[in-house]
């Protein structure tokens, strides 16, 4: 079977292979046709990322409800990274994570990743429906609120709930917010390869967008000649029901590294006591916060909630280096000094605030999680509480929800190459999730990086892994003894960092 879908996929590929080559239409105007579309030259970036990188650029017309085809439309934006040489008629499909990121504003960041992928084939970048240049669904008043250290969004899940419905009603005479979720988007994947002509797709999928590489999959299994996943969501996970949980093992994890440094332990004390008595300080009380803006370095003076103490320390666990500074930012909040956990609540919140288009996230979470997943009675002992299912509850109340396929939470079950990737430290999609979709993989494998947490792709020699596997499909014949000298990072022990 897979000896055949791999021989049928190469003819076709040969056939096809005169459509998807881009060519330059003259050296004047540097524009690229690949397939059936004329991509500009164009420069992609983002917030908080100095690097760029060049591209050509595009858009593809899709209809928002396709059972109205004559409908509204949405121009979905799509990028193409190219290298020097003629690709392989098969491109790469990169999918990034939120819900609510962007492709082409993910991208820049892990460019260096694509390098030598780039090198044979394009890497294309399609802006999911609600995010990016893609009809973006920005609830302003939600994402201005919570970046704001204080905001009433982080008050009350009535409050969230309040300022959903007005979002819902900002957007509604532009979006039709039951049209915006992963089955969509999938649809819009394959018109934008039907567009460009391509046999067939490798897949890359971050986080969130694991779970649309499986649902493309799914829907399309003969258009995938290959998959990454990395930071895996099981197709039979409801995002958000975990998160409190896993959130604990990991910091159990990372906490265990400054027990065993005798540095940390002994000049910051217990990072785990300070955090449970952090914790239940803030449940009840705000507490006054003089502190230097860590962008403007301008003297500010907050009021210090709960709410930023959970995401400074959810968001640090993603990854080594961040969750590293846990021990000393939770030993100075703990001794009454709270400003560099204000700082950087206030630093995390700013570089979040315009990441993620919260209407997008919306529509996707209602639909396909929050609406159905049952609250865990275990998780009101976490810091996390029962917090991000709360309130995503209330504010789905309030939101549209639209369809997905009965089979939309049915495990996947495939014989497409795979490469499933994990942080054995990762606070959102631990090991365990890549081990549950490698049960369906039949050629599949799954690489834990040591000491590591969310997405690592970046991490070590993982780019020349996915280079190669990108160019064998072939996850089982990969060398990953590069990846044996990987550890995790070691805790602070004061503000000169660690220990050398």
């Amino acid at each position: 079977m897979h000896f055949r879908f791999r021989a049928a996929l190469a003819a076709a590929a040969a056939l096809a292979a005169p459509a998807l080559a881009p060519a330059a239409a003259s050296a004047a105007e540097a524009t690229m046709t690949v397939g059936d579309l004329a991509l500009e030259p164009c420069t992609l970036s983002a917030q908080g990322i100095a690097a760029t990188v060049e591209a050509h650029c595009t858009t593809v017309s899709v209809p928002e409800n396709r059972a109205e085809p004559d409908g509204r439309r949405i121009e979905l934006a799509v990028a193409v990274v190219s290298g020097d040489n003629v690709p392989e008629p098969d491109p790469v499909f990169f999918l990034a994570g939120g819900p609510g990121q962007a492709a082409r504003e993910a991208y820049p960041q892990l460019h260096a990743v694509f390098r030598e992928v780039i090198k044979n084939r394009l890497v294309v970048l399609v802006d999911q429906r609600g995010t990016g240049a893609s009809h973006p669904l920005a609830c302003e008043e939600i994402q201005d609120d919570a970046a704001a250290v204080g905001g009433e969004e982080l008050a009350t899940p009535d409050a969230a709930r309040r300022a959903a419905a007005r979002c819902r009603d900002a957007l509604a005479d532009d979006a039709d917010l039951r049209f915006y979720t992963t089955t969509d988007a999938v649809q819009d994947l394959e018109a934008v390869r039907e567009a460009m002509r391509a046999p067939a797709l490798n897949l890359v999928g971050v986080s969130y967008g694991t779970r649309v590489a499986q649902q493309y999959l799914r829907s399309h299994p003969g258009r995938v000649r290959s998959m990454v996943l990395d930071g895996v969501v099981p197709n039979t996970l409801l995002l958000g029901s975990e998160h409190a949980r896993n959130l604990e093992d990991a910091l159990a994890q990372q906490f265990a590294g400054c027990e065993k440094v005798a540095a940390c332990r002994d000049e910051l004390g217990s990072p785990r006591a300070h955090l449970d008595m952090l914790r239940a300080r803030l449940l009840d009380e705000r507490v006054a916060v003089d502190y230097r803006d860590p962008q403007t370095a301008l003297p500010r003076e907050e009021q210090l909630a709960l709410a930023h103490l959970q995401t400074v320390v959810r968001m640090y666990a993603y990854q080594p280096v961040t969750a590293a500074m846990l021990p000393l930012v939770l030993s100075e909040a703990a001794a009454g000094r709270y400003g560099p956990l204000a700082a950087q609540a206030r630093m995390m919140a700013d570089q979040l605030g315009d990441a993620i288009m919260h209407g997008m996230q919306l529509s996707v979470t209602c639909t396909e999680d929050i609406g159905d997943a049952p609250a865990d009675p275990g998780d009101a002992a976490t810091l996390l509480g029962d917090t991000l299912t709360s309130y995503l509850a209330a504010q789905c109340g309030e939101w549209p929800r639209g369809s997905m396929p009965r089979d939309f939470h049915d495990a996947v079950s495939s014989d497409v190459p795979s490469l499933l990737l994990s942080g054995e430290y990762d606070p959102v999609t631990p090991p365990r999730y890549g081990e549950a979709v490698l049960a369906g993989l039949a050629h599949g494998r799954h690489l834990v990086l040591a000491g590591q947490g969310h997405n690592v792709l970046p991490v070590g020699c993982t780019p020349r892994l996915l280079a190669r596997f990108v160019e064998t499909a072939d996850a089982e014949a990969l060398d990953a003894g590069c990846l044996a000298g990987l550890a995790p990072a070691p805790p602070f022990a004061g503000f000169y960092g660690w220990e050398p």
